[in-house]
């Protein structure tokens, strides 16, 4: 079973290393593109979901950075002299990066450890099933975005687990963590659920389509009465 979640959890992050740009603009929103042109006001690019599509123009005023697919980057300084003041909203890109508030739904599954489901057994007098499904909220702050792209993230997961057994097994994470500019991320922070209280490591990608992220996760919660592991998706949009 493990390796079966880490064969799917490569071929995750194979996908996401397609030869694609990345194009972040100053409001934090992160889009994947082929860029076409970039003149003295506009850069022009194709969505990378279609690439036979229409010609994209966007002002380069409204541009923070721009990563090709061979890794170089190209940070956005230079703005028209007229929005250049303390009054225009893209005059402190790095703050437009900052608490940047993204939620949306969570499902997936859990696998408990046996010492773990004997005491579920042992509290609710009936048999628990080792494998169960997760459903749940996720609500993410990115608190600052650097140059190269990586992120500094804070996120919250409220989790209910064993609904198909009619069972109510809830959770909560909290959790502080790091996403490169691959979309590669990984998090520590407390856990609290019906086996304890603890921490969870998670590690994972995280895929973009038309302003809409698409979070894949893995989790590791280790505890005195067990230990669980976990496989989450979902996807997540800004709130406003």
């Amino acid at each position: 079973m493990k390796k079966l979640l880490l064969t799917c959890l490569a071929l995750f992050v194979v996908l996401a290393t397609q030869a694609q740009d990345i194009l972040t603009k100053r409001n934090g929103d992160e889009l994947q593109v082929k860029v076409q042109e970039i003149t003295l006001t506009e850069v022009k690019y194709k969505r990378f979901d279609n690439l036979q599509g229409p010609l994209i123009s966007i002002l380069k005023s409204d541009v923070f950075m721009i990563k090709y697919e061979n890794g170089s980057k190209m940070v956005i300084t230079e703005e028209p002299a007229q929005q250049a003041t303390p009054a225009s909203p893209a005059y402190y890109p790095q703050e437009q990066q900052q608490h940047l508030k993204l939620s949306g739904p969570r499902l997936g599954f859990t696998v408990l450890s046996s010492r773990l489901v004997n005491n579920l057994e042992e509290e609710h007098q009936e048999t628990v099933s080792p494998f169960i499904t997760q459903f749940g909220w996720q609500f993410e702050t990115r608190i600052f975005t650097l140059e190269n792209g990586t992120s500094g993230l804070f996120e919250f997961v409220p989790l209910v687990g064993g609904l198909e057994q009619g069972k109510f097994l809830p959770s909560l994470s909290a959790l502080v963590g790091i996403r490169g500019p691959k979309g590669l991320e990984f998090g520590v922070g407390p856990n609290l659920s019906v086996a304890g209280a603890g921490l969870v490591f998670a590690a994972g990608t995280n895929f973009q389509s038309q302003g809409i992220n698409f979070p894949v996760n893995v989790a590791f919660a280790p505890s005195k009465d067990g230990a669980r592991f976990s496989v989450l998706f979902g996807f997540n949009s800004r709130r406003n």
